[in-house]
């Protein structure tokens, strides 16, 4: 006996066959759902990790910038000496220190004046008051000690004397 060819392919009904194609369907499209969902999870997980990458290579830029300040304020201390003193060597410091504070600009670090201003706690240090003629009070009179700024951001206050 010969098996019957049509019966053999017939063997799922045609409603089967339309189902099944319709949960695979819906299967397919959920899985492209949860890939599409998995990108953007890893697109999310890079910008977080080069952010945090980014603030750490910051952080380690102003701890540096900060050691080196203690190296302007032994300069300026140099030249404010030397100026007193009427000495020769004075030029060569102001060299110095103007080619130190070059390098510094060009990786963001910068000072911001401070005398004849207000006094503005978020950017100076008071350590002490003066008497000063002409001078509103409050208003900075003698800058002790630079403050610098990191790309726009305070690295250091200026430590200021104010009128009182």
């Amino acid at each position: 006996m010969q098996p019957d060819t049509n019966k053999e392919l017939n063997l799922l009904l045609p409603t089967d066959l339309s189902a099944e194609v319709e949960r695979l369907k819906e299967e397919v499209i959920g899985e492209r759902e949860r890939n599409l969902r998995t990108l953007a999870d890893f697109k999310n997980f890079r910008t977080r990790i080069e952010r945090d990458g980014n603030k750490i290579v910051e952080e380690s830029k102003r701890g540096m910038f900060f050691a080196l300040l203690e190296i302007a304020d032994d300069l300026q201390s140099a030249i404010n000496f030397a100026h007193e003193a009427k000495l020769p060597v004075e030029e060569g410091l102001l060299n110095i220190i103007a080619k130190f504070h070059s390098i510094l600009a060009k990786y963001g670090v910068v000072t911001f004046e401070c005398i004849g201003l207000p006094f503005n706690h978020d950017l100076h240090e008071a350590i002490a008051m003066a008497t000063h003629e002409g001078s509103e009070p409050r208003e900075v009179v003698d800058e002790l000690r630079k403050g610098y700024l990191f790309n726009n951001q305070l690295l250091r206050p200026a430590q200021v004397r104010v009128s009182g």
